[in-house]
């Protein structure tokens, strides 16, 4: 089969972090005692998906659950096998992390399968893992390194997140410019998008962890509840970053609003100055007869002193009032 009709790769794991890659026409000769079998498929593969609904005796219910397009994080166990499914940050090129890619997985004691669409980077680890010798050992060290890879690609982003937030914040107390609300917003939008499915996949892990099969060791749930906790510090992480981009942005909304009403303040001044200025002006220049000057030479120098000397007086009036 080709990657285009959905095998992506499969290893037979030989129990000491390594594993031997095995080809799609080699799969259904593989039995137990040879090893934990992992395949990794792309579900929307039609060879992937017409071996998953005929060969891979996994429930159809649950098949349908492990393949649907829209998927939250979410954890069965049935009878000593595992369904679940996890999100990773998306990090291929050009996409934004929030997107995140979800990972589907069908667990038993001796066989894995993954299933994803697009590509994720901490498959790929696993993968060189196996690969370079230092993968898991068997099903349980498996579900254990992919929850801490997902978690640890995910602290990534939300240290960058919050250094970038960070720069916000101090170019709020500096610059207070209105293009600071657009950038403001998208850090807004990228937390509340990733707290969407990691604020569950923390309950998930913690439900794994205490999954009640017995390819789980005590090491291997230990170590899936210290993910557990560490994803609880990412979900409170994004909580403080979104309690203070709400009080940054009424911060910046406060500044802004502040920065123009002192402009509409000095137009407002500004205006008043030249309104009787500007009536006077008018006044004499009505095109009707009776102007007073229109022979006198010296009418427009003393036109403009008394213009200049009620300028003064209105400047002065504004002072005396505190309204300059």
């Amino acid at each position: 089969m080709t990657a285009q009709s959905g095998f992506i790769f499969a290893f037979c794991l030989d129990g000491k972090g390594g594993g031997q890659s095995v080809a799609w026409e080699d799969i259904s000769k593989w039995k137990a005692v040879d090893g934990t079998l992992w395949i990794h498929l792309d579900y929307r593969g039609e060879g992937a998906r017409s071996w998953l609904e005929h060969e891979s005796r996994i429930d159809p219910l649950l098949l349908e659950s492990l393949t649907a397009t829209e998927t939250r994080p979410r954890s069965d166990v049935h009878k000593n096998v595992m369904l679940g499914i996890l999100r990773g940050v998306n990090l291929n090129p050009g996409a934004e992390p929030e997107d995140m890619v979800s990972i589907r997985f069908w667990i038993e004691e001796k066989r894995i399968v993954t299933m994803r669409h697009r590509r994720l980077m901490a498959l790929e680890g696993l993968r060189k893992a196996v690969e370079g010798g230092t993968g898991p050992v068997g099903s349980g060290d498996f579900l254990d390194c992919l929850a801490d890879s997902l978690t640890a690609r995910m602290g990534d982003v939300i240290v960058d997140i919050d250094d970038a937030f960070d720069a916000i914040e101090e170019e709020v107390l500096t610059q207070k410019s209105f293009e600071l609300r657009p950038r403001l917003a998208n850090i807004r939008r990228t937390v509340i998008s990733l707290r969407r499915y990691i604020a569950p996949q923390r309950d998930v892990i913690t439900q794994m962890q205490g999954a009640k099969v017995d390819w789980l060791n005590d090491s291997e749930r230990m170590s899936l509840r210290e993910t557990a906790d560490r994803t609880t510090r990412f979900v409170e992480d994004l909580d403080a970053i979104r309690d203070r981009a709400t009080v940054t942005q009424e911060e910046l909304n406060s500044s802004l609003t502040e920065q123009m009403n002192k402009t509409m303040y000095v137009l407002s001044i500004v205006a008043g100055i030249f309104l009787p200025l500007g009536l006077l002006t008018g006044l004499l220049g009505i095109n009707v007869g009776g102007i007073p000057g229109t022979e006198d030479p010296r009418a427009f120098a003393i036109f403009c002193v008394i213009l200049v000397a009620v300028a003064g007086w209105q400047v002065w009036l504004f002072k005396r009032k505190k309204w300059m």
